[in-house]
């Protein structure tokens, strides 16, 4: 079978499993390879721009300042360790790939021997480890990325030796273990971060000895074409990321540097930039940010908001300022001294309000919600929502949660993820974890039961003008025994009030029970309730039905799970079991 036909017949079984078509790609896929190094990402000509630019650009100036500063705590830090935890090398290999991005690019602009050394004995510790745990092909992933980027960008000044031993970790370690009879490939067939990470680091392993190992380069580089479009047909249509904040972070992150290294060295990226939804990815990050800096953290996300290089990149690729803006604001923040935020850096920045963003976003192919009545301010209100898909990866049982921000301060709390090495983390206990499960969300809980791990939640209304919004979400799937339920946000009174509006029927009686988690002081009166945090204040109000009232359950977890100290719910109790009920609950700052 030719080639061409090979991937003609791709295309066409892509689309089934929910990706997006593979690329046409040519014979030779190194016709175009740029020789010699670097090649990878940051190119000599970068590297002339940045030293111009930190001494041109106060920000950059500044970030460039906390770099060099990390690279000398480096000098005297210990090296990496063969060190596996539960299943995973992880937090070496990005502790690895974190230190030679850093020791690499100082070098490179100042020409300091120091780094240069440091990041060898860098490479050399992880060099002699047995493996680079391909059993968890993510560990594995990372650490090629590393010693891609080693090689790469410090080849000139490597001796002979040197590049020998980085040049057959990368094969032995990285390459070897990618080929397609490998029991450790189950990943490409991924549609979210598993496959991006582990093409993206290894893809770029192959880019930087496309030159010294053609063959098993070019089978590795187009494996991974043919795989990526799985996984960026999750960002179809509008951007949004099934997995939540923090692995649109991590899945997007390596998607980018793939996508740079592609272009870097071979002139081009095969058209996978331009698959359907991946310009809009940067939209769905500047929407799940509310104006206290936290994420809507829904999956195993948590709240903080990182600072992202990505965006630079995707400003840069996609002509969107926005995306720009945002990470200049993390950048002033001290948030992360990452080396790619002056490789990717991008002047050029606007606020979402100077360029008319609207104030509410609805992501239908991840069936997430947002709704603002600003972009910031000290009383800005953030409220965050999704139906979504339970059996999307790292989801939780979490269809219908919500997060609430006034200006800095969050009201409505999403836990996050618990620990991973908890055991069968993601495996037959995962729904016994108290953080996983339908009662430590912000939603409806039925019975005391979670919701089915298979159900959906499609948003079907949407409705959005200058003095309200209003986002609809069919959750009649969450719980068997339901015969409908409909759950709405919104803000009214001129988008001054949050409304959290439940409609639910069953065939038998149920017990519903209305919940939100908060780390705010709760005081209770019957059918209100006064939430103080921050020197601050905010009123809930029962609307419906006229019968319940305000409670507080408490969100205490066994060991060996999060405590989840200094939390508690505030639920809505009825009276009795319901056949048919309507619950609303409104939330505003108290005046």
């Amino acid at each position: 079978m030719t080639l061409s036909r090979r991937s003609a017949l791709l295309a066409l079984v892509l689309p089934r499993l929910e990706g997006a078509p593979a690329p046409e790609l040519p014979d030779n896929l190194l016709a175009t390879l740029r020789r010699g190094h670097p090649r990878l990402i940051a190119l000599d000509s970068d590297i002339a721009r940045i030293r111009e630019l930190v001494r041109t650009d106060e920000r950059a100036a500044r970030h460039y300042d906390r770099l060099v500063a990390e690279g000398a705590a480096l000098e005297s830090a210990p090296t990496v360790e063969y060190k596996i935890v539960g299943p995973r090398l992880l937090t070496q290999s990005r502790l690895c790939l974190d230190r030679v991005y850093k020791l690499a690019l100082l070098y490179r602009i100042t020409g300091e021997k120091r780094y240069l050394g440091r990041a060898l004995r860098e490479l050399r510790a992880a060099a002699d480890f047995p493996d680079w745990n391909p059993s968890h092909f993510l560990d594995t992933a990372e650490m090629t990325h590393a010693f891609a980027i080693g090689y790469d960008w410090l080849f000139p000044a490597l001796k002979a030796a040197e590049k020998g031993w980085i040049r057959q970790a990368i094969v032995s370690k990285g390459l070897d273990q990618a080929i397609p009879n490998s029991r450790h490939t189950g990943w490409k067939r991924s549609r979210f971060n598993w496959n991006q990470v582990c093409n993206g680091g290894i893809g770029i392993g192959a880019l930087a000895l496309a030159d010294e190992e053609p063959e098993k380069a070019a089978n590795f580089l187009r494996q991974a074409l043919e795989s990526l479009p799985l996984a960026m047909g999750s960002y179809a249509p509008d951007g949004g990321w099934a997995e939540g904040p923090g692995y649109w972070h991590y899945a997007t992150r390596y998607n980018v540097y793939f996508l740079a290294a592609l272009e870097t060295a071979l002139g081009k990226d095969f058209g996978l930039s331009r698959l359907p939804g991946f310009d809009r990815a940067g939209h769905f990050r500047i929407y799940f940010a509310g104006p206290s800096g936290r994420t809507f953290n829904y999956a195993d996300a948590r709240d903080t908001l990182e600072s992202a290089a990505e965006m630079f990149w995707l400003a840069r690729r996609f002509g969107e300022p926005v995306y720009a803006w945002q990470q200049h604001q993390l950048l002033d923040q001290r948030r992360g001294a990452d080396p790619l935020n002056l490789v990717w850096y991008g002047a050029k920045a606007k606020s979402p309000e100077a360029a008319g963003w609207p104030l509410d976003a609805v992501f239908r192919g991840v069936n997430v919600a947002f709704l603002r009545s600003a972009w910031s301010g000290p009383d800005a209100i953030f409220l965050g929502i999704k139906g979504g898909d339970n059996k999307a990866n790292h989801s939780q049982l979490d269809l219908g949660t919500f997060v609430l921000d006034t200006g800095t301060t969050r009201w409505a709390v999403d836990l996050g993820p618990d620990d991973y090495n908890l055991p069968q983390y993601f495996g037959k206990l995962r729904w016994t974890y108290y953080r996983m499960r339908s009662e430590s969300q912000n939603t409806l809980l039925i019975d005391g039961e979670n919701q089915d791990p298979r159900a959906e939640a499609p948003v079907t209304a949407f409705e959005a003008a200058a003095g309200g919004a209003r986002v609809g979400i069919d959750m009649t799937r969450a719980y068997p025994r339901l015969t409908k339920w409909l759950r709405s946000a919104a803000l009214v009174d001129g988008r001054r009030v949050a409304l959290i509006r439940d409609e639910i029927e069953a065939g038998e009686p149920v017990e519903a029970l209305w919940g939100m988690v908060t780390d705010a002081a709760v005081e209770i009166e019957g059918r209100s309730a006064r939430l103080g945090k921050d020197g601050r204040t905010l009123r809930a109000q029962i609307r419906s039905p006229a019968d319940a009232r305000f409670d507080v359950v408490s969100t205490n977890a066994p060991e060996p799970q999060a405590s989840n100290a200094g939390t508690k719910k505030l639920v809505v109790r009825l009276p009795g079991k319901v056949r048919k009920t309507s619950i609303e609950v409104t939330l505003a700052l108290a005046k």
